[in-house]
């Protein structure tokens, strides 16, 4: 099973589970417990935050200690952990057999 996709590059971290503060992507050298890989990152928002953050976390591609990350899920694993389309289709048939 592949690991985390790196927020920067788009590279293979090789990390499962929890991203500790010091990870960095082996590619590009990008802190992986950044604003910038968290799932709550949104460029939109009050503090680029979907969180009730109370105050901005600066620099947003550095690592930083924020209670609220999640890593950001690209790729193969935010489509479901990479299933072929004939295996959702197959899912999704299987939803409706009698």
């Amino acid at each position: 099973m592949p690991g985390m996709t790196c927020w920067s590059c788009g590279a293979d971290t090789k990390i499962e589970g929890s991203v500790m503060r010091s990870d960095q992507c082996e590619s590009c050298v990008a802190d992986l417990r950044s604003c910038r890989g968290c799932r709550h990152f949104d460029p939109t928002r009050r503090f680029q935050c979907r969180e009730s953050v109370v105050a901005p976390v600066q620099p947003k591609d550095k690592a930083n200690f924020c209670d609220f990350f999640q890593h950001r899920l690209t790729g193969k694993a935010a489509l479901g952990g990479g299933n072929s389309g004939d295996d959702l289709k197959s899912k999704f048939d299987d939803l409706f057999d009698d």
